[in-house]
């Protein structure tokens, strides 16, 4: 995989969907006592818009990938919702089991975000998912669409854990992989939390000494590595933790994948 070939589609994807779900100034009133759980496929336009404002909630979610030929969690996903249809938000906290992106977001806001405003309809859901589509097209590259069709992988014991915000290019590619694998993971998200925080960590702290605490995530990260920057997995089953979305893919190659 050539990383920087793969941040810039992820880019061109992140623009077309207007960077939504790149910044936290509104978090969630109330965090969840217990996980939030999304049946989730990277690559598509729906989940998208509920990644989207999981990110802009400041909400982390476990994430069970659902990838099209899947097996791991697909089925398990149909016995709690009676079909094959993503996004699937369960929420233990409220004993909730809802399909259908836009029901899904009206309950994210209105439940955790103090919100009761309902979620974009008719011409604004239509421009957001044109551009998750244009989105998903970007993630085109010989072979098919990154991140829609499972590959064969090792079952990790525990889920694994990536800090991340939906538009970051270089968490894409690792979270797209996550999904081809079928790989369980604890969604940290990791949006950013003020103006001054935007831009990519090299420009953001060493030319204007960015903060590193505008959220709670972004805060954890700097005491426990000294930095803040995205992706970083956190691997329980080996104790693996790591910086750098090429050397993650590769260690998800290395440690989980099987040969078709």
């Amino acid at each position: 995989m050539n990383s920087n070939l793969e941040a810039l589609r992820h880019t061109l994807g992140s623009t077309l969907t207007g960077w939504r779900g790149t910044a936290c100034f509104k978090p969630a009133t109330v965090q969840p006592a217990e996980w939030l759980v999304l049946y989730d496929i990277e690559s598509s336009p729906y989940c998208r818009l509920v990644r989207e404002t999981l990110s802009e909630l400041d909400l982390d979610v476990l994430i069970k990938p659902c990838p099209k030929g899947g097996r791991r969690f697909r089925d398990e996903a149909i016995a709690l919702a009676g079909k094959a249809q993503f996004p699937l938000l369960i929420d233990p906290n409220t004993d909730t089991v809802m399909l259908e992106s836009a029901d899904i977001i009206d309950y994210l806001l209105r439940t955790y975000g103090g919100r009761t405003q309902k979620a974009g309809r008719g011409l604004g859901r239509a421009a957001r998912l044109a551009g998750g589509y244009l989105a998903t097209v970007a993630n085109w590259r010989p072979g098919g669409i990154s991140g829609l069709a499972a590959a064969a992988s090792e079952a990790p014991a525990e889920p694994l854990e990536l800090f991340s915000f939906e538009t970051s290019p270089y968490a894409k590619s690792v979270r797209l992989r996550l999904c081809e694998l079928e790989l369980p993971y604890r969604l940290r998200n990791t949006a950013k939390g003020a103006w001054s925080d935007m831009g990519p960590a090299f420009f953001r702290d060493r030319l204007f000494n960015g903060p590193r605490n505008t959220t709670r995530n972004r805060t954890w990260l700097n005491e426990h590595t000294g930095a803040v920057q995205v992706p970083y997995l956190i691997d329980p089953n080996t104790g693996v933790a790591m910086y750098e979305s090429a050397d993650i893919v590769a260690y998800l190659d290395n440690t989980y994948a099987l040969a078709s």
